[in-house]
């Protein structure tokens, strides 16, 4: 179980490119537009044509308020221990009939099932919101051309997507499958004035009325957020996929002076095989893999004798190891490239009891 992360406030301003070039036009007639409808009548007296009468009707437009955020794709980002800036992805979409701005939350899910099925267990730290910017960089991912947010989307167009980026850093020592849930959470205010953030909006209740009233037409989010309350939000999360190495150290004697190779006793002369298996049961490659293993005082090592990256069958050590290592007395030394996940790799090497 997590704590719930103190929420943080951000803005993004990026239209989707693709959207901007065509509008979807889903907000419908702007709010505050006078629809103004005038009906004439013609008669006639004695067959002579009379003056025209005329009457008319105008009404006010009110406001839709819809929005949506939605997170773009549908699996989980995949994360390594101690990895700073993990990007989870998101996009805002005002689909209300007016210009308005948006607050924006950021906060992480305290326990309980994760956007993909997982169970929340830990909290990224560092959390913050950029905006994509379609001006440079790569548009619809995160890299250093993005702009840092803070606060509100400001006088977010009708019909315009924008892509926001939720980017933490998390922590390190953390199990494999270990999972983070975030929500990124909008919630419409007033526009009108460019640069600092609209008031809060209410819905008009009663009848309707002359002026510009507002709906709430907003679909319900993720837990907590319901439908018709001029916010929407949407999950998404971090999967750990880290390596977990597990080290199984073996030995076994070779010969001695009197047996040779035929039943070996562990006596003064014996040769003796030590064998370090590393296996990897977690889910990503570990790299680097650096082994060391001191040589008892009672055991002379054999030089050119060591073996890396060698293979166990049947838990029983494999003489395929290419040659390797190194020996600085008393220790016995060598580096594996790669220990992919589900495999195991192994150094061996070979000493005689004094």
């Amino acid at each position: 179980m997590t704590s719930k992360l103190n929420t943080v406030g951000f803005i993004g301003l990026a239209a989707i490119t693709s959207l901007a070039a065509t509008p979807a036009l889903a907000a419908g007639t702007t709010a505050g537009t006078t629809i103004t409808n005038t009906a004439t009548v013609d008669y006639q007296v004695g067959g002579v044509a009379q003056g025209q009468q005329s009457a008319s009707d105008n009404f006010t437009i009110d406001r839709k308020i819809n929005l949506l955020v939605e997170e773009v794709g549908t699996v989980t980002t995949n994360v390594v221990p101690g990895q700073t800036n993990a990007v989870t992805t998101f996009q805002l979409t005002n689909s209300s009939n007016e210009v308005l701005d948006f607050a924006l939350v950021a906060s992480q899910i305290a326990g309980g099932t994760a956007a993909h099925g997982g169970t929340d267990s830990f909290d990224a730290t560092n959390v913050r919101v950029y905006r994509d910017n379609i001006s440079s960089g790569s548009i619809g991912s995160w890299d250093a051309g993005d702009t840092l947010i803070s606060g509100y989307i400001d006088e977010l167009v009708v019909d315009t997507a924008i892509r926001l980026f939720v980017v933490a850093d998390i922590p390190a020592a953390l199990a494999n499958n270990a999972v983070a849930g975030v929500t990124l959470r909008a919630t419409a205010r007033e526009g009108g004035t460019s640069g600092s953030q609209g008031a809060a909006i209410t819905e008009t209740t009663g009848a309707n009325t002359a002026g510009k009233d507002t709906v709430f037409a907003d679909t319900a989010g993720v837990t907590g957020d319901a439908a018709r309350d001029g916010s929407h939000s949407d999950n998404d999360d971090y999967t750990v996929q880290t390596a977990t190495l597990t080290v199984t150290k073996t030995s076994r004697v070779v010969s001695d002076p009197f047996n040779n190779t035929t039943n070996p006793k562990l006596i003064p002369g014996a040769v003796v095989e030590y064998c370090i298996a590393v296996a990897n049961s977690g889910s990503a490659d570990a790299t680097s893999v650096a082994i060391n293993d001191p040589v008892p005082g009672q055991l002379t090592f054999s030089a050119g004798t060591i073996r890396l990256n060698g293979t166990v069958s049947a838990g029983t050590c494999n003489a395929d190891g290419a040659v390797g290592g190194s020996y600085s007395a008393p220790n016995v030394s060598g580096t594996i490239a790669t220990v992919a996940a589900g495999a195991t790799r192994t150094l061996v090497f070979r000493a005689t009891v004094n």
